[in-house]
Protein backbone atom coordinates (compact mmCIF):
# COMPACT_ATOMS: atom_id res chain seq x y z
CA UNK A 1 0.00 0.00 0.00
CA UNK A 2 1.37 3.41 -0.97
CA UNK A 3 2.01 5.18 2.34
CA UNK A 4 2.68 8.82 3.11
CA UNK A 5 4.00 9.93 6.52
CA UNK A 6 2.88 13.53 6.95
CA UNK A 7 4.21 15.88 9.64
CA UNK A 8 2.27 19.10 10.15
CA UNK A 9 4.61 21.84 11.30
CA UNK A 10 4.09 25.31 12.71
CA UNK A 11 7.18 27.16 13.93
CA UNK A 12 8.64 23.83 14.99
CA UNK A 13 12.18 24.07 13.64
CA UNK A 14 13.63 22.81 16.92
CA UNK A 15 11.46 19.70 16.84
CA UNK A 16 12.22 19.06 13.17
CA UNK A 17 15.94 19.27 13.91
CA UNK A 18 15.58 16.77 16.71
CA UNK A 19 13.16 14.21 15.23
CA UNK A 20 12.76 14.51 11.44
CA UNK A 21 15.99 12.70 10.66
CA UNK A 22 14.90 9.77 12.81
CA UNK A 23 11.57 9.58 11.01
CA UNK A 24 13.29 9.50 7.61
CA UNK A 25 15.68 6.79 8.77
CA UNK A 26 12.93 4.67 10.34
CA UNK A 27 10.50 4.28 7.44
CA UNK A 28 10.81 1.47 4.88
CA UNK A 29 11.97 2.14 1.34
CA UNK A 30 9.17 3.55 -0.80
CA UNK A 31 7.42 5.39 2.04
CA UNK A 32 7.46 9.13 1.41
CA UNK A 33 7.93 11.56 4.30
CA UNK A 34 6.15 14.90 3.89
CA UNK A 35 6.38 18.07 5.97
CA UNK A 36 3.32 20.28 5.60
CA UNK A 37 4.17 23.73 6.90
CA UNK A 38 1.31 25.72 8.42
CA UNK A 39 2.59 29.21 7.55
CA UNK A 40 5.59 29.14 9.89
CA UNK A 41 7.48 32.36 10.55
CA UNK A 42 10.65 30.64 11.79
CA UNK A 43 13.26 28.86 9.64
CA UNK A 44 11.47 25.51 9.51
CA UNK A 45 11.08 25.41 5.73
CA UNK A 46 14.67 26.43 5.08
CA UNK A 47 15.89 23.74 7.46
CA UNK A 48 13.92 21.02 5.64
CA UNK A 49 15.11 22.18 2.22
CA UNK A 50 18.76 22.38 3.27
CA UNK A 51 19.03 19.23 5.37
CA UNK A 52 16.34 16.82 4.11
CA UNK A 53 16.11 17.15 0.36
CA UNK A 54 14.30 13.79 0.08
CA UNK A 55 11.43 15.08 2.24
CA UNK A 56 8.57 16.66 0.30
CA UNK A 57 7.69 20.12 1.59
CA UNK A 58 4.16 21.49 1.28
CA UNK A 59 3.87 25.18 2.12
CA UNK A 60 0.49 26.42 3.32
CA UNK A 61 -0.08 30.15 3.15
CA UNK A 62 -1.05 30.57 6.82
CA UNK A 63 -1.70 28.67 10.04
CA UNK A 64 -4.90 26.68 9.46
CA UNK A 65 -4.60 24.75 12.70
CA UNK A 66 -4.24 20.99 13.05
CA UNK A 67 -7.58 20.06 11.50
CA UNK A 68 -7.73 22.18 8.36
CA UNK A 69 -3.94 22.14 7.99
CA UNK A 70 -4.01 18.38 7.61
CA UNK A 71 -7.10 18.52 5.40
CA UNK A 72 -5.29 20.82 2.96
CA UNK A 73 -2.02 18.90 3.06
CA UNK A 74 -3.61 15.48 2.54
CA UNK A 75 -5.76 16.91 -0.24
CA UNK A 76 -2.54 17.54 -2.17
CA UNK A 77 -1.28 13.95 -1.77
CA UNK A 78 -2.09 10.62 -3.35
CA UNK A 79 -1.62 7.23 -1.71
CA UNK A 80 -3.50 4.50 0.11
CA UNK A 81 -2.50 5.25 3.69
CA UNK A 82 -1.83 8.53 5.42
CA UNK A 83 0.23 8.44 8.62
CA UNK A 84 -0.19 11.70 10.53
CA UNK A 85 2.75 12.28 12.84
CA UNK A 86 3.41 15.09 15.29
CA UNK A 87 6.76 16.82 14.90
CA UNK A 88 7.69 15.91 18.50
CA UNK A 89 7.51 12.13 18.05
CA UNK A 90 10.55 9.85 18.15
CA UNK A 91 10.15 6.85 15.85
CA UNK A 92 12.30 3.75 16.47
CA UNK A 93 13.06 1.33 13.65
CA UNK A 94 10.12 -0.94 12.87
CA UNK A 95 7.36 1.33 14.16
CA UNK A 96 5.55 1.74 10.85
CA UNK A 97 5.41 -1.83 9.54
CA UNK A 98 2.89 -3.21 12.11
CA UNK A 99 0.47 -0.37 11.31
CA UNK A 100 0.62 -0.95 7.55
CA UNK A 101 0.32 -4.72 8.03
CA UNK A 102 -2.80 -4.29 10.19
CA UNK A 103 -4.45 -2.12 7.54
CA UNK A 104 -3.52 -4.55 4.76
CA UNK A 105 -4.89 -7.57 6.61
CA UNK A 106 -8.07 -5.93 7.95
CA UNK A 107 -9.94 -4.00 5.24
CA UNK A 108 -12.65 -2.99 7.75
CA UNK A 109 -10.16 -0.88 9.74
CA UNK A 110 -10.47 2.84 9.11
CA UNK A 111 -7.67 3.96 11.43
CA UNK A 112 -4.94 2.43 13.57
CA UNK A 113 -2.25 3.86 15.82
CA UNK A 114 0.83 2.78 17.76
CA UNK A 115 1.27 2.66 21.49
CA UNK A 116 2.41 6.06 22.77
CA UNK A 117 5.10 6.17 25.42
CA UNK A 118 6.46 9.26 27.08
CA UNK A 119 9.67 10.62 25.60
CA UNK A 120 10.59 12.06 29.01
CA UNK A 121 9.84 8.88 30.98
CA UNK A 122 10.29 6.08 28.48
CA UNK A 123 8.70 3.33 30.56
CA UNK A 124 5.48 5.31 31.13
CA UNK A 125 2.52 5.80 28.83
CA UNK A 126 2.10 9.20 27.22
CA UNK A 127 -0.95 11.31 27.94
CA UNK A 128 -2.11 11.94 24.36
CA UNK A 129 -3.10 8.37 23.54
CA UNK A 130 -1.31 5.73 25.63
CA UNK A 131 -2.47 2.31 24.32
CA UNK A 132 -5.80 3.25 22.77
CA UNK A 133 -8.50 5.76 23.63
CA UNK A 134 -12.04 5.47 25.01
CA UNK A 135 -14.70 7.91 26.14
CA UNK A 136 -17.25 7.95 28.94
CA UNK A 137 -20.96 8.72 28.67
CA UNK A 138 -20.44 12.39 29.48
CA UNK A 139 -17.82 12.76 26.75
CA UNK A 140 -14.61 12.67 28.82
CA UNK A 141 -11.78 10.83 27.02
CA UNK A 142 -9.45 8.37 28.73
CA UNK A 143 -6.99 5.70 27.61
CA UNK A 144 -5.60 2.28 28.30
CA UNK A 145 -2.76 3.53 30.46
CA UNK A 146 -4.06 7.03 31.29
CA UNK A 147 -7.03 8.19 33.38
CA UNK A 148 -7.15 12.00 33.75
CA UNK A 149 -3.59 12.94 34.80
CA UNK A 150 -2.83 9.47 36.18
CA UNK A 151 -0.30 7.72 33.89
CA UNK A 152 0.54 4.06 34.31
CA UNK A 153 3.91 2.42 33.78
CA UNK A 154 3.99 0.26 30.67
CA UNK A 155 4.58 -3.28 31.87
CA UNK A 156 3.01 -4.95 28.84
CA UNK A 157 -0.45 -4.98 30.42
CA UNK A 158 -2.01 -3.40 27.32
CA UNK A 159 0.02 -5.07 24.59
CA UNK A 160 -2.92 -6.79 22.92
CA UNK A 161 -4.16 -5.17 19.68
CA UNK A 162 -7.67 -4.01 20.48
CA UNK A 163 -10.51 -2.11 18.91
CA UNK A 164 -10.98 1.17 20.73
CA UNK A 165 -13.05 4.33 20.44
CA UNK A 166 -10.29 6.68 19.27
CA UNK A 167 -6.59 6.79 18.55
CA UNK A 168 -4.33 9.78 19.01
CA UNK A 169 -3.64 12.32 16.30
CA UNK A 170 -0.02 12.39 17.51
CA UNK A 171 0.54 9.22 15.45
CA UNK A 172 -2.55 8.37 13.41
CA UNK A 173 -2.69 6.01 10.42
CA UNK A 174 -5.84 6.07 8.28
CA UNK A 175 -7.07 4.99 4.87
CA UNK A 176 -6.98 7.81 2.36
CA UNK A 177 -10.35 6.78 0.93
CA UNK A 178 -11.99 6.78 4.38
CA UNK A 179 -10.50 10.14 5.31
CA UNK A 180 -11.77 11.71 2.11
CA UNK A 181 -15.19 10.07 2.21
CA UNK A 182 -15.79 11.55 5.68
CA UNK A 183 -14.57 15.00 4.66
CA UNK A 184 -11.45 14.70 6.82
CA UNK A 185 -11.23 16.48 10.13
CA UNK A 186 -13.88 19.03 11.02
CA UNK A 187 -12.02 22.23 10.06
CA UNK A 188 -13.93 24.33 12.58
CA UNK A 189 -12.27 22.45 15.45
CA UNK A 190 -8.92 24.12 14.58
CA UNK A 191 -7.10 21.86 17.06
CA UNK A 192 -7.87 19.30 19.80
CA UNK A 193 -10.50 16.54 19.76
CA UNK A 194 -10.58 16.46 15.95
CA UNK A 195 -9.21 12.92 15.82
CA UNK A 196 -11.79 11.68 18.35
CA UNK A 197 -14.56 13.29 16.32
CA UNK A 198 -13.24 11.65 13.13
CA UNK A 199 -12.93 8.23 14.79
CA UNK A 200 -16.51 8.53 16.06
CA UNK A 201 -17.77 9.37 12.58
CA UNK A 202 -15.76 6.48 11.14
CA UNK A 203 -17.41 4.02 13.50
CA UNK A 204 -20.90 5.35 12.81
CA UNK A 205 -20.28 4.50 9.17
CA UNK A 206 -19.11 0.99 9.98
CA UNK A 207 -15.33 1.36 10.13
CA UNK A 208 -13.30 0.00 13.03
CA UNK A 209 -10.56 1.82 14.96
CA UNK A 210 -7.72 -0.16 16.55
CA UNK A 211 -4.54 0.33 18.56
CA UNK A 212 -1.52 -1.78 17.51
CA UNK A 213 0.82 -1.90 20.55
CA UNK A 214 3.46 -3.87 18.62
CA UNK A 215 4.26 -0.44 17.18
CA UNK A 216 5.72 1.94 19.76
CA UNK A 217 6.66 5.61 19.42
CA UNK A 218 7.80 8.19 21.97
CA UNK A 219 5.91 11.47 22.23
CA UNK A 220 7.15 14.64 23.91
CA UNK A 221 3.72 16.30 24.11
CA UNK A 222 2.80 19.93 24.71
CA UNK A 223 5.15 21.18 21.99
CA UNK A 224 2.55 23.61 20.57
CA UNK A 225 0.28 24.43 23.52
CA UNK A 226 1.06 23.84 27.18
CA UNK A 227 -1.31 21.54 29.06
CA UNK A 228 -2.58 24.38 31.27
CA UNK A 229 -2.93 26.90 28.43
CA UNK A 230 -6.29 28.75 28.54
CA UNK A 231 -6.49 28.34 24.75
CA UNK A 232 -6.12 24.58 25.06
CA UNK A 233 -8.79 24.50 27.80
CA UNK A 234 -11.12 26.53 25.57
CA UNK A 235 -10.57 24.32 22.50
CA UNK A 236 -10.96 21.08 24.44
CA UNK A 237 -14.24 22.16 26.06
CA UNK A 238 -15.74 23.72 22.93
CA UNK A 239 -14.76 20.91 20.58
CA UNK A 240 -15.85 18.21 23.00
CA UNK A 241 -19.33 19.76 23.18
CA UNK A 242 -19.46 20.12 19.40
CA UNK A 243 -18.49 16.47 18.93
CA UNK A 244 -21.09 15.21 21.40
CA UNK A 245 -23.85 17.28 19.82
CA UNK A 246 -23.01 15.97 16.34
CA UNK A 247 -22.35 12.31 17.03
CA UNK A 248 -23.95 11.12 20.29
CA UNK A 249 -27.12 9.04 20.45
CA UNK A 250 -30.28 10.86 21.59
CA UNK A 251 -30.06 9.32 25.08
CA UNK A 252 -26.40 10.15 25.52
CA UNK A 253 -26.98 13.67 24.22
CA UNK A 254 -29.81 14.18 26.73
CA UNK A 255 -27.60 12.97 29.58
CA UNK A 256 -24.82 15.33 28.53
CA UNK A 257 -27.25 18.26 28.30
CA UNK A 258 -28.40 17.66 31.89
CA UNK A 259 -25.10 16.84 33.60
CA UNK A 260 -22.29 18.57 31.73
CA UNK A 261 -23.22 22.17 32.65
CA UNK A 262 -22.70 21.24 36.30
CA UNK A 263 -19.41 19.35 35.81
CA UNK A 264 -18.00 22.10 33.60
CA UNK A 265 -19.05 24.72 36.16
CA UNK A 266 -17.17 22.77 38.82
CA UNK A 267 -14.11 22.65 36.53
CA UNK A 268 -14.31 26.41 35.98
CA UNK A 269 -14.63 27.08 39.71
CA UNK A 270 -11.62 24.87 40.42
CA UNK A 271 -9.55 27.02 38.03
CA UNK A 272 -10.79 30.15 39.80
CA UNK A 273 -9.82 28.76 43.20
CA UNK A 274 -6.33 28.13 41.81
CA UNK A 275 -6.10 31.77 40.75
CA UNK A 276 -6.33 30.88 37.07
CA UNK A 277 -8.82 33.49 35.91
CA UNK A 278 -8.07 33.04 32.21
CA UNK A 279 -8.77 29.30 32.44
CA UNK A 280 -12.00 30.04 34.32
CA UNK A 281 -13.12 32.35 31.52
CA UNK A 282 -12.09 29.84 28.85
CA UNK A 283 -14.73 27.35 30.01
CA UNK A 284 -17.49 29.93 29.74
CA UNK A 285 -16.29 31.14 26.34
CA UNK A 286 -16.36 27.54 25.14
CA UNK A 287 -20.02 27.17 26.19
CA UNK A 288 -20.95 30.56 24.72
CA UNK A 289 -19.45 29.72 21.33
CA UNK A 290 -20.89 26.19 21.34
CA UNK A 291 -24.42 27.43 22.05
CA UNK A 292 -24.08 30.05 19.33
CA UNK A 293 -23.50 27.33 16.74
CA UNK A 294 -26.71 25.40 17.33
CA UNK A 295 -28.14 25.75 13.82
CA UNK A 296 -24.97 24.66 12.04
CA UNK A 297 -24.33 21.80 14.45
CA UNK A 298 -27.92 20.60 14.03
CA UNK A 299 -27.38 20.35 10.27
CA UNK A 300 -24.15 18.43 10.78
CA UNK A 301 -25.82 16.13 13.27
CA UNK A 302 -28.67 15.36 10.87
CA UNK A 303 -26.22 14.45 8.10
CA UNK A 304 -24.04 12.30 10.36
CA UNK A 305 -26.92 10.44 12.02
CA UNK A 306 -28.74 9.89 8.70
CA UNK A 307 -25.70 7.99 7.40
CA UNK A 308 -25.26 5.87 10.54
CA UNK A 309 -24.72 2.18 9.83
CA UNK A 310 -23.77 0.89 13.28
CA UNK A 311 -23.19 2.00 16.84
CA UNK A 312 -19.61 2.65 17.97
CA UNK A 313 -17.70 0.55 20.49
CA UNK A 314 -15.67 1.88 23.38
CA UNK A 315 -18.16 4.24 25.05
CA UNK A 316 -18.02 3.61 28.80
CA UNK A 317 -21.61 3.77 30.04
CA UNK A 318 -20.81 5.54 33.23
CA UNK A 319 -18.77 8.44 34.57
CA UNK A 320 -15.02 8.19 34.38
CA UNK A 321 -14.77 11.08 36.82
CA UNK A 322 -16.80 9.26 39.48
CA UNK A 323 -14.86 6.04 38.99
CA UNK A 324 -11.63 7.98 39.36
CA UNK A 325 -12.80 9.67 42.57
CA UNK A 326 -13.68 6.27 44.03
CA UNK A 327 -10.31 4.68 43.22
CA UNK A 328 -10.51 3.79 39.53
CA UNK A 329 -7.10 5.25 38.72
CA UNK A 330 -6.14 2.62 36.10
CA UNK A 331 -7.87 1.43 32.95
CA UNK A 332 -8.02 -2.12 34.30
CA UNK A 333 -10.27 -0.94 37.15
CA UNK A 334 -12.68 0.75 34.73
CA UNK A 335 -13.23 -1.55 31.77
Amino acid sequence: MKTRVVILNWNGEEMLRQYLGGVVDSVPTGVEVVVADNGSTDSSCRYVEEHHSAVRLIRLDRNYGFAEGYNRALGALDGDLFVLLNSDVETPKGWLEPLVEAMEQNPELGAVAPKLRSWRDREAFEYAGASGGFIDYLGYPFCRGRILQSLERDRGQYDDPRDCFWVSGAAFCCRATTFRALGGFDPRFFAHMEEIDLCWRMQLQGWRVRVIPQSVVYHVGGATLAVDSPLKIYLNHRNNLRMLFKCASPMQRLTVAVVRPFTDLLAALSYLMQGRGAAFGAVFRAWRDFLGEHTLLARQRHEIRSQRRKNPTGIYRGSMLLRYLFGGRTFGKMM
